[in-house]
């Protein structure tokens, strides 16, 4: 059980542990790896402190946090369906409903009972409402309403992508404004955050997202079959055979080199992809299903494709961004979240581009990128702060499978027309 109160030299002794103890963002040594505490058990609590619950169900994890509002993870909980789904080759909204519902009672009870605090000690519950499977949203969404209720708390309802934009801001505090970079299964957006609850809409797919484009090139691929991916995310897949591949063994062609805007398209990757595989199954005699013997150089192409995409619509946001006066002089941020910010490939890519552009390069640790409760509290406590968005009454809330993100300035982006320079996207050649 967590203490509820300390002395003031014992709570001098957190400050310190937190100060000296520290977590890497990313591996390896990098300058631009901010470094600070994340906690799962507070040493500690202090005296007043407010909590807040977050749940999330906007997919296929069912996930719950209780954070105090420093940031400290006093206690979580998660629970995966993607085994599940990796049976059926992809995700089955009624499958995926069932089993939140199954699950998200004791998800929850969980996380409350790890952090050692009672729902009476709650301040408020933040769960998405906001975009995501309409079945996930809504066994969230019921259960939220049920025990805010129950236990007479305020609700918070939150974005699930302003959630994964505000996330870095638990890792260190990051100023507002700052570019955006959101890359998942379910999207793929370019913003400037602005404030908590402020947005505005630089780019983002036309068709489908990028982690949706390699689960698919992966499913093609028959990668379930391949020994070292049985139980591997089709992302997880590719990036990992991705690295004893050739990438210039094959050749795909990036999408919308013609329009100067920040918008997305992967479609058409995947159906490059797609045909190669045809071709390449004729030629070595395998039927679908099988596991071609180049597997890993299409990986390898198909992985760079879809990361020089991202990396040259995100090259001219920045100079979009700097052009228009959207981002401070002094140390403008990037920070990549979601899913598919996990894949360190797209990570070094990016990388090529701020170091270019004398942007800050930030993404919270991998395990935060991915759908969690965790960023649920977070953006709670980050409203709770503000005091934006926090209901009392909540008849008349609702889930939204599909909700844009801010003030949407698309067509700016589209009128500046910015051609950027030619930059070589080069890691090594896998």
């Amino acid at each position: 059980m967590l203490l509820t109160s300390f002395s003031l030299r014992s709570r001098s002794l957190c400050r310190t542990a937190r100060n000296v103890c520290s977590l890497n963002v990313m591996s390896g040594s990098s300058p631009f790896m901010p470094r600070r505490i994340i906690s799962k058990r507070a040493f500690t609590r202090a005296v007043g402190s407010r909590l807040v619950l977050g749940i999330e169900t906007s997919c296929d994890e069912t996930g719950a946090a209780v954070l105090d509002e420093t940031g400290f993870i006093l206690g979580e909980s998660l629970h995966s369906q993607k085994e599940v789904h990796l049976k059926t080759g992809g995700i089955i909204p009624t499958v995926a409903q069932r089993l939140h519902r199954e699950n998200i009672a004791g998800v929850v009870q969980d996380a409350l009972n790890k952090s050692g605090v009672a729902p009476r000690e709650l301040t408020a519950v933040a769960t998405t409402v906001k975009p995501g499977l309409a079945l996930s949203l809504g066994i969230g969404l019921e259960y939220s309403l049920n025990f805010v209720k129950q236990h007479e708390k305020p609700f918070i309802p939150i974005h699930h992508m302003e959630a994964h934009a505000l996330t870095v801001r638990m890792i260190q505090p990051v100023p507002f404004p700052f570019l955006v970079l959101l890359i998942s299964g379910g999207h793929c957006l370019l913003a400037v955050a602005r404030d908590v609850d402020d947005f505005l809409l630089l780019g983002q797919s036309i068709d489908e997202a990028p982690g949706d484009t390699l689960d698919k090139v992966a499913r093609r691929l028959s990668l379930v079959k391949h020994p070292k991916c049985s139980t591997l995310s089709g992302g997880q897949a590719i990036e990992l055979l991705a690295k004893e591949g050739n990438r210039l063994k094959f050749s795909f062609k990036t999408p919308m080199g013609q329009y100067f805007d920040c918008n997305f398209s992967f479609a058409g990757v995947r159906n490059q992809v797609t045909q190669v595989i045809k071709q390449k199954e004729e030629e070595e005699g395998v039927q679908q299903g099988g596991i071609l013997s180049c597997v890993n150089d299409i990986a390898a192409a198909a992985q760079h494709t879809v990361a020089s995409h991202i990396a040259k619509r995100t090259h001219r946001a920045i100079l979009f961004c700097k052009e228009r006066g959207l981002l401070p002089e002094c140390s403008p941020t990037l920070v990549v979240s979601g899913g598919v910010a996990s894949n360190q490939y797209i990570r070094e890519i990016l990388k090529i581009v701020t170091d270019a552009t004398g942007m800050h390069l930030l993404c919270p640790p991998s395990k935060f990128c991915t759908d969690n409760g965790v960023m649920i509290a977070w953006n709670g406590v980050e409203r709770l702060r503000a005091g934006k968005g926090i209901m009392t009454h909540t008849d008349q809330i609702r889930y939204e499978p599909k909700a844009p993100l801010g003030t949407d300035i698309t067509d700016q982006v589209k009128e500046a027309a910015i051609r950027t320079p030619s930059l070589k996207l080069k890691i090594s050649v896998r």
